[in-house]
Order: structure tokens, then sequence, then C-alpha cells
């Protein structure tokens, strides 16, 4: 049976399901981003054109209704039911609604993971490192081929592409595409550009292939049309892997505080981007938790010449 696990990290929560040996499943919980279900105190701003409602923090919320008995300016519980999400768009603010006293659902049962690890470092053997690659890069190989991965604030688009027969590419690929969605977390609306092929049988196996890799999962799809396209729509409930690495320096530096708690304790050096060692400096919090948990003083040495995800630790 497939477990979830969930390991606390510095500046963000791991979520990831297991299934087979591996990781079939993930989720990345930046701590700035208030998870669907949380409960907060908040006021109302504005009732038209859509209610929005201001936390103590400054966040803003949008409301799915105006709360009722609530008056402009007064304050009121507010209940998450989407985090913000990556993007300029003020519409993709965090949305909510005044909370009566039932939760939403959508959180998962999981086995704590002792951070940093006691010993065996369990995500990084069932591939966590190479999870994190794919999302900073947009690339998942597959035998055979290669997925591209692009985000547009309309949607997320997969290219398959590789050296298999058409046939064969179409099935191997939505395969790995419903793989893909599930390990990077990807949702709302998705568009699979498959390889074209004639006749409805590949068409219908690609499909197929795609909901054997997504079995036990809520989205809806439509068929493969003749030019090799397929729609997936999940729903949106929070930003994705591939989102979240939208914001490469930020992205990259929890990955590095990351590698920095499971590799030897005691006094490190922090080597990275610039950017990277900027967005660690904002957080001072960050390196106070490294430095206790490695039990030394930790520095930071800022390298223009490495890649944003060339970080590394000595």
């Amino acid at each position: 049976m497939p477990e979830w696990l969930v390991e606390a990290g510095i500046g963000e929560t791991r979520f990831a399901e297991i299934a087979e040996s591996r990781i079939r499943a993930a989720r990345i919980l930046p701590d700035s981003i208030l998870p669907a279900g949380s409960v907060v105190d908040a006021r109302l701003i504005a009732v038209a054109p859509q209610p929005l409602a201001r936390l103590d923090d400054g966040q803003e919320v949008l409301l799915t209704r105006r709360p009722g008995g609530i008056s402009e300016g007064a304050r009121f519980p507010l209940q998450i039911t989407r985090p913000a999400l990556p993007g300029p768009e003020p519409w993709k603010r965090a949305l909510g609604s005044h909370f009566l006293g039932e939760r939403i659902g959508g959180g998962v049962d999981a086995i704590e993971l002792p951070f940093p690890p006691a010993g065996k470092d369990r995500l990084a053997d069932l591939g966590w490192d190479d999870l994190i690659e794919e999302a900073s890069s947009g690339i998942v190989r597959f035998a055979g081929g290669e997925l591209r991965l692009a985000w547009t604030p309309a949607m997320t688009v997969i290219d398959v592409d590789g050296r298999l027969p058409a046939a064969d590419l179409a099935v191997a690929g939505a395969r790995a595409a419903g793989e893909a969605i599930l390990r990077l977390d990807l949702q709302g609306s998705i568009v699979i550009d498959l390889p074209t092929t004639s006749g409805k049988a590949p068409r219908q196996a690609a499909a197929d292939a795609l909901d054997a890799a997504m079995v036990g999962e809520s989205f809806e799809r439509t068929a493969v049309n003749g030019f090799g396209l397929l729609q997936v729509v999940r729903p949106r409930r929070r930003p994705s892997l591939l989102e979240l690495a939208l914001d490469p320096p930020a992205f990259a530096a929890r990955a590095l505080l990351r590698l920095a708690a499971t590799q030897g304790h005691g006094r490190a050096t922090l080597a990275a981007h610039p950017a990277v060692i900027a967005v660690i400096e904002k957080n001072d919090p960050w390196l106070a938790t490294l430095s206790r948990q490695r039990g030394g003083e930790i520095t930071l040495r800022a390298d223009p010449s490495l890649a944003i995800s060339g970080g590394h630790v000595s």
C-alpha cells in the first residue's frame, strides 16, 4: 500500500507518497504559504466588486462570498480554501471564506520523518534530489524519450518527444506524463502534446496509459485528438513544484539548506550564486536553525560562477 511521508525542513515542509519503493507523488509547502484549511484572523477591507480581506501580516485574501453579518472594517475568522499561487495576476491571491466551524479537508495522513535524518536519508534514497532537478529544469526523462514541461498562467504544457515509433512513443509519453503530473504536483489545466498517430486505437492506448498512471487520483481528461493533444484538468489546491521552481533563487536556497542539514555536522560554508545567498540572508531564522541542527557556525559565500542550482556545502 502507498504511504505518505512528511519532512518538516528549513523553510518548507515536504510530502512524498511512496509506492513500489519510489516517489509516486510529492508536495512542497513553503512556510510562507498558508495551506488550505488554515484558520486565521482577518479584516474585511472591501465588499465590491469582490469581497476582500487582509490578514495581520498584510496578505490579501479574495473571498468566495461576502461574510454574512460582517461589515466592512470588521474582523472575522477566515479559512484559507486555496493558498496564494505564483504569478503577478491579482486573482492568484489566496482564496478564503468565513470560517463557521467546519474545516475543509484535503490533508493527508503521513509518517513524520526526523529532520535532519537520523542516519539514513530516506527521501534522498527514494530520489528526492532527482525530483527537485526535474522541477528546476522542466525536463523529465523516460526510456525512449523525454518530457519538456512549460508553465503558463493559463495552463501547464507537456511536450513529448523521443526516438520510439510514434505509437509506442505516444503510449510511453502519456504514461510518463501521468507520472510526472503526480510527482511534480501539477494541477489546473494541463495539455499534453503527444506524437501524432494514425487511427483511433493508438490514441486510445495512449489515453489508457495515462489513466493507469493516475489511477485513484481526482482528474478529468479529454480524448486524444487527431493532432495528438490531450487535456487533463485537476483541482487547483496549492502551487505545484514546477510553479515553486519559477522562483529559482528561493527554490534553490531551500534545497541547499536541506543539503547542508543532511550532510555532516559542525561548522560549514554554503557556497552559492549571489541570488541564492541573498535569499538565505533575508531569512535569519533559517541560518539559526541550520546552525543549531549541525551544531556549528554557518558561513555564506557568494560565488557568481555557480549556477543557481549549483550550490554546495564545505
